[in-house]
């Protein structure tokens, strides 16, 4: 049974082949990978393209990724709701073999923690980032479960028309499909770990440095610090 946030969608008995099951590539001039239920947006290619990227690079073809993503779904047919109406999450068994992306703080390792200013795109403000740089750790364990975060279609339109690119032209590249996969984390836990405190600052800024333009909870600033501050991230 879905857990708390979690709300159950009909399962899809029919899903044919592999060429029905998920298009190669979207037919847009952007080519996007794309589902029946999810399309790979461009800002989670960096999870594979960006030789910069630090989060753990995925080794995996985008087409095999969001194949198995949409399959996950068409079986299990689980979205569990975000951090605001347009988010949502999907969880999969880690088929990436992809380590976990974040430790507790322990007397062993705090010698080890690092601190930053770290911008995740070139159009975004750098912000104050910690972490553990993996190959300081003797092992990191190989996580359980990949949360496969979602925006929604409309909400991916708004932050990129915020940031300055055409809506038309947006509008015609992306592919007529509800939910856009804009993040992969790798983690032990079946459910949404709580987002890092300068992540709920950053949307909080608007969507013209960006931010998805959620304003701050200061309950939930609460419980993200209560986490984070006992936690951090690892690097590769």
């Amino acid at each position: 049974m879905p857990g708390p946030g979690c709300r159950f969608i009909a399962r899809v008995t029919t899903r044919g082949t592999a060429a029905a099951r998920v298009t190669t590539r979207a037919m847009s001039s952007s080519n996007y990978l794309s589902g029946k239920h999810f399309f790979l947006d461009p800002f989670c290619e960096r999870q594979w393209d960006d030789p910069s990227y630090k989060g753990g690079r995925i080794k995996h073809s985008k087409e095999e990724f969001t194949m198995r993503v949409n399959d996950h779904f068409a079986t299990e047919g689980k979205l569990c709701d975000g951090y605001a109406p347009f988010c949502k999450h999907v969880f999969v068994p880690n088929f990436l073999g992809l380590p976990v992306q974040a430790v507790a703080v322990t007397d062993e390792n705090r010698h080890l923690v690092q601190s930053g200013y770290v911008r995740r795109t070139p159009k975004e403000l750098p912000v104050l980032s910690r972490w553990i740089s993996e190959s300081s750790l003797e092992t990191v364990p190989v996580a359980k479960m990949l949360d496969v975060i979602l925006y929604s279609r409309e909400q991916i339109v708004l932050e990129r028309v915020a940031q300055g690119d055409d809506e038309k032209e947006v509008e015609a590249e992306l592919p007529r499909v509800k939910w856009g996969i804009i993040s992969i984390k790798a983690q032990d836990e079946s459910h949404e770990i709580p987002m890092q405190p300068i992540t709920m600052m950053r949307n909080a800024l608007g969507k013209e440095e960006g931010g998805s333009g959620v304003s701050l909870v200061r309950e939930k600033y609460e419980e993200s610090v209560a986490y984070w501050d006992g936690h951090v991230t690892i690097q590769s």
